[in-house]
Formats: C-alpha cells, sequence, structure tokens
C-alpha cells in the first residue's frame, strides 16, 4: 500500500512536516546568543528602525494584554513597554526556549521585572483561551511557521474582540533594480558574512531561502482574511524588502 507524506519547505528543500519545527528549532539554538549580531547582518541595522515603527504604529495602549508571538529575545516587548504603561502585561511566546532565556535576561536586566512573562509555545497551538488578548504580535517569525494559516487562525481566535494583529515580516522587494541588488547580497553575500562572523553558514542559508519562499504581500494579506480578520492591510518599507501586515477581530 502506498502512503503519502505530507511535505513543507524548509528553505528550499522539502522535508518532512513533522521534522520543520526540529529543524527550524535548531537553526534558533544555534543564533539564539547571537540573535541581534544576526538581524543586523540580515538588514544593515536597519531592522532596528522597522521594529520601532512596528510597534509606534501599533496601536497598543497603557492597561493592554499583549502577546507577542516569536518574542524571543525581547526586542519588541522591550520597545512596548513604554505604551503599555505599569498596569499592561507583555506574554513573550516562543518554540524556542533558548531565545526566550535571552529575552527574559533583557527585560530582567532592564528592570521590566514583573511587567512581562515568558512562556514556550508553538504559534499553531496556543495554549490560551478565545479572546485571551487586546494585541498579538509576531516580528520575523511567520516565515518559520510551519503551518501559516493555522497560526494566523490561532492569532485571530485569541485576540479579544476589537484587539489588532500585526505581522512585521521580509517580504518581496517592489523595485527592480533594487531587487537584484538585494537578492545579490542575500544569497552571494550574506552566508558568506554568516560564516566569517559566527562561523555559521548553514543557518544564514536558510533564513535567507526561508525569506525567499515566505508569501508576498498580496497573499499574506489574502491568509489574514481567510482567518477572520478585517480591515486587512500591509504597508511596505523600504521599498517591500519588509512589511507590516495587520488585521482587526470586529
Amino acid at each position: 500500500m502506498n502512503m503519502t507524506h505530507k511535505t513543507t519547505d524548509f528553505g528550499y528543500r522539502q522535508v518532512a512536516t513533522e521534522e520543520k519545527q526540529k529543524l527550524v528549532e535548531q537553526v534558533f539554538t544555534s543564533v539564539a546568543n547571537r540573535y541581534d549580531l544576526m538581524n543586523d547582518l540580515m538588514s544593515g541595522g536597519i531592522h532596528r528602525l522597522w521594529k520601532r515603527h512596528f510597534v509606534a504604529t501599533s496601536g497598543i495602549q497603557k492597561g493592554h494584554r499583549v502577546l507577542d508571538l516569536a518574542g524571543g529575545t525581547g526586542d519588541i516587548a522591550q520597545l512596548m513597554m513604554s505604551q503599555i504603561g505599569a498596569d499592561g502585561h507583555v506574554v513573550l511566546g516562543d518554540i524556542n526556549q533558548a531565545m526566550l532565556d535571552v529575552g527574559e535576561a533583557r527585560l530582567i536586566d532592564a528592570g521590566y521585572f514583573g511587567r512581562f512573562s515568558c512562556q514556550q509555545m508553538n504559534a499553531e497551538q496556543l495554549p490560551y483561551d478565545d479572546n485571551s488578548f487586546d494585541a498579538v504580535t509576531m516580528a520575523f517569525g511567520l516565515r518559520n511557521v510551519t503551518d501559516k494559516q493555522q497560526a494566523l487562525n490561532e492569532i485571530y481566535r485569541v485576540l479579544k474582540p476589537g484587539g489588532k494583529a500585526m505581522v512585521l515580516e521580509f517580504s518581496k522587494v517592489t523595485q527592480p533594480l533594487l531587487n537584484k541588488i538585494y537578492q545579490l547580497y542575500s544569497f552571494k553575500l550574506l552566508p558568506e558574512i554568516g560564516h566569517r562572523v559566527t562561523g555559521d553558514r548553514d543557518s544564514y542559508q536558510y533564513l535567507v531561502e526561508s525569506i525567499e519562499k515566505h508569501p508576498n504581500q498580496e497573499q499574506l494579506q489574502a491568509m489574514f482574511e481567510q482567518a477572520g480578520l478585517e480591515m486587512c492591510r500591509y504597508q511596505n518599507l523600504s521599498a517591500g524588502i519588509v512589511a507590516i501586515h495587520s488585521g482587526f477581530k470586529l
């Protein structure tokens, strides 16, 4: 009897669906202590500006309860602290415990003990009741999820009515000349830089390939709408190198 096994992309490779989570975990365990450096290399340092804009335009307010998926090293949560105020709370959710350990240490060192919590979780199976959060954010994590649509469905489920979902992710460059330069940098230079600076070529090669395989702006907006989110839109940053997608649970 012939048996078919579901596969999914891991960069440009096709792997068994149940294997992708383990492979992604290996990548991020490898880079956890160098995550900021990794993002600096991948974006030329501009990721810090993208993240500030992402949080500044989130609409998060004082007293809000926020779930930051792929919250990893805590940089997004740290930016949120002035917006949620003393009565708000951010839950850092990440599938990788090594990343969460870095984020917890960062936020404690910054003086935010008691205003956040960390929990290891899979974005496809969130351990929360319906209508639990005022906002759910995810920065540079959705492309690593095996079933992206299921993750968006879960984000919708745990949002309170009126709550907002926001995803910041690498996307598709809209200017042809810039795209050629970007592709050259991504595929030819970045893995080599990653190898020379961190000694880890394979992780950087996967990250570049995962960007290329990620849905484009229109496709991801359609996935937001399929999840049930309304008033969906996206904003390109840096000519579409990254995009912010958002939608509301109404």
